[in-house]
């Protein structure tokens, strides 16, 4: 995997590429830009190259960049974000093993809130309850955010409901697909899992330093492993056409920003609301959850004031679930 400072250059490279795209740029004015060798240079169009970038390349003369793919360029998702907040600062990767954890990095290192780190492939991709996250090179959608929200750390769950209904909202506006939630933040497509939520923080006991919030959205996937097969689809494999990555992106930005600015402004119960209009698991739906020492079983009716899943068992008590994992059983008429 290539270190940091060096992809964060590599990234340098191209925006030089795009700015200067009907000219060849030699390879010594980019090596001095960059502070890099002229082999260097070298290396890095031949990396691009292998990722389908076009780049033509005229000996003692320099290079030109004539065709992009499908890539979640910085340069390609400014020009059309629309947000006061999310993803002013972006930070994009070919690889990284997990978009948290340089996400962590940036965060310690004072990065303001709203940075948004984008990669087009993790090599460690994590979900919820510690399962890996496939993470295919250049087909999915594997981003985290910076927020540093005026929170108590015992309301962060509102965050991940949040979340949850930012990507449901923008996967229904870009792609026509319809969506449903499986508390937390499972979002669904024709009842299989297209995009999972992992939030994680830094806290004090009564102050939240900063969150990160992971989302993994399987986009053009056009296959699973095995172990995924049945349970796991992406939009392409549900919707029948490739979607545009970066279209989705943009709206997940708005939809979030708006969400989590109306969190912060008016406070939780206009996101619980939300969350219970978008979610057929909310209410009457017959589960089993596994808390990790024990395992209950019961009828879901809603959400608690912090996002907790209700759970009505067969006794008549009521437990709310702060974390564990949930299976669906059946519905219950």
């Amino acid at each position: 995997m290539m270190p940091q400072e060096e992809a964060r250059k590599l990234d340098r490279f191209i925006q030089l590429l795009l700015a200067n795209a009907t000219v060849f740029v030699s390879g010594e004015k980019l090596a001095e830009a960059l502070k890099v060798s002229r082999m260097t240079i070298c290396n890095w169009v031949h990396h691009l190259q292998k990722q389908e970038m076009v780049i033509e390349i005229k000996p003692k003369i320099g290079y030109r960049l004539t065709q992009v793919p499908d890539l979640l360029l910085p340069q390609l998702i400014r020009r059309e974000l629309r947000t006061k907040v999310l993803g002013k600062s972006l930070y994009h990767y070919f690889q990284v093993e997990s978009t948290n954890d340089v996400a962590h990095q940036l965060a310690q290192q004072g990065v303001a809130e709203g940075g948004l780190i984008v990669a087009e492939e993790q090599t460690q991709g994590r979900g919820r309850l510690g399962r890996d996250w496939y993470s295919e090179r250049r087909v999915g959608i594997y981003l985290s955010l910076i927020l540093r929200p005026i929170l108590k750390p015992r309301h962060a769950t509102i965050i991940n409901l949040a979340a949850a209904v930012a990507v449901s909202q923008a996967i229904e506006s870009t792609c026509s697909l319809s969506t449903d939630i499986k508390w937390p933040n499972d979002v669904l497509v024709n009842n299989k899992k297209c995009s999972g939520i992992l939030t994680e923080m830094s806290a004090d006991l009564d102050q939240i330093k900063y969150m990160i919030v992971g989302i993994g959205i399987n986009v053009n996937h056009q296959s699973f492993p095995k172990s995924l097969q049945g349970r796991a689809s992406s939009l392409f494999l549900e919707g029948g056409r490739r979607f545009s990555r970066i279209e989705i992106i943009l709206a997940l930005l708005r939809c979030f920003e708006d969400l989590y600015l109306e969190l912060q402004k008016q406070g939780n119960d206009a996101i619980l609301e939300r969350w219970i209009r978008r979610s057929s698991f909310a209410r009457g739906k017959e589960v089993s959850v596994d808390l990790g020492d024990k395992k209950i079983h019961g009828t879901t009716i809603g959400l608690g004031k912090e996002g907790t899943l209700r759970v009505k068992l067969s006794g008549g008590q009521i437990e709310d679930i702060m974390s564990g994992d949930v299976v669906i059983w059946d519905s219950v008429k």
